[in-house]
């Protein structure tokens, strides 16, 4: 429901010069009703000048007088052409002056993590311009060379549920395409709730690679068995003379 334009200055004026419950008021304006009565006891808004409603084009007298003869009755904002799509701002997000030195590290993240996303989508999560997210594609920024990849919800550029959307999003748009993606691909398209609830696929160390059929025993066939049998023992590797234990080496006859 759409909320009229400084909403405490219009509950001001609608607590000093109507009979219309709090709890209509309220919402209306959309606060609470201990506010709008706060108001009415002087605790809150001292010192607010009241906004009149009616002559602001927000309310008309027929609704009004509905609304004190029907303590049920919920205000309704007269409808302003001229206001038509004024909650829909085009344009970058804003980023607060002390975040934004992070942002080109935060762009750097969605570059390098999720290469899937347009410029245009990553320049509505965290507030920045296509030329310098093209500039750090290309690794043609000024401070590139000092720059770290760090997640833009860590640094409070975003929500999760927002990056989550459109990855989701750009998932969407590759499976429509019909393009095969590696496990890789898969995990970085899919929202991070998603991504920690699937099982890692085992892998090969590499250490062991090219052992995945070897057996310890229990395996041989009956080739195999025969040539182990062939193999000669350890004595028939050194062809020595045969001679009895006794015998002694011939004496020099010299001495």
């Amino acid at each position: 429901m759409a909320k009229p334009l400084m909403a405490k200055a219009t509950a001001v004026w609608l607590v000093d010069n109507t009979t219309i419950s709090f709890k209509q008021i309220a919402d209306f304006v959309g606060m609470h009703e201990l506010e709008i009565q706060g108001i009415a006891d002087g605790e809150v808004a001292a010192g607010v000048k009241g906004f009149d409603p009616m002559a602001n084009n927000q309310l008309t007298q027929d609704e009004i007088d509905r609304a004190q003869a029907n303590p049920l009755h919920k205000l309704k904002l007269k409808f302003n052409p001229a206001a038509a799509g004024e909650e829909k701002r085009r344009g970058p997000r804003y980023t607060p002056l002390s975040k934004r030195q992070d942002r080109p590290n935060s762009i750097l993240w969605l570059v390098k993590f999720h290469p899937e996303l347009s410029d245009g989508q990553i320049a509505k999560l965290v507030g920045t311009t296509k030329p310098t997210i093209q500039s750090i594609r290309e690794r043609t920024h000024w401070n590139i060379s000092s720059m770290q990849p760090i997640d833009p919800v860590a640094l409070g550029l975003c929500r999760q549920s927002e990056l989550d959307a459109v990855v989701q999003k750009a998932a969407a748009k590759k499976a429509a395409e019909g393009g095969v993606m590696s496990d890789d691909e898969r995990r970085k398209l899919v929202s991070t709730e998603q991504s920690l609830e699937m099982d890692a696929e085992p892998k090969i160390p590499s250490a062991i690679e090219g052992l995945e059929t070897f057996t310890l025993g229990g395996g041989l066939n009956d080739d195999d068995r025969k040539k182990e049998e062939e193999i000669p023992d350890a004595d028939s590797f050194f062809n020595l003379p045969a001679g009895g234990d006794d015998e002694e080496d011939d004496e020099d006859p010299r001495f």
